[in-house]
């Protein structure tokens, strides 16, 4: 788990057992920007659903293909930011899909540059 943000950290994929971790740790809301059935055994956006409500938390399902993100991905994301009522944790197959979605939102929002974005 790597913190990015004030209020935002994100991993590779989630398992059962991260979840009640997360809501530990304070997380309000959990974002998987993975698609269902991407790879054999990964947690569907259902149980990813089940057990963020299980523990506390929200869940929204973003789901995106690196080499496809579109504007409509990035402001979803920021929507879901926006709308957790704290920190938030997103997840994908590896973490990079999560903060590349976080980092196109920082520069859209002129809040950061391309440079810082990429450092990020």
């Amino acid at each position: 788990m790597s913190s990015v943000a004030p209020g935002l950290t994100v991993s590779a994929q989630l398992r059962p057992e991260d979840f009640p971790l997360l809501a530990s740790r304070g997380a309000a809301m959990v974002i998987n920007n993975r698609p269902d059935g991407e790879e054999p055994g990964q947690l569907t956006a259902a149980q990813g659903a089940e057990l963020a409500s299980r523990n506390g938390m929200e869940y929204r399902h973003l789901p995106v293909v690196l080499s496809e993100i579109a504007e409509t991905d990035i402001r979803a994301f920021g929507s879901a930011m926006a709308a957790a009522t704290g920190p938030v944790h997103a997840h994908c197959r590896s973490g990079v899909r999560s903060v590349t979605l976080w980092a196109l939102g920082q520069v859209t929002a002129e809040r950061l540059t391309p440079e810082q974005a990429q450092r990020a």
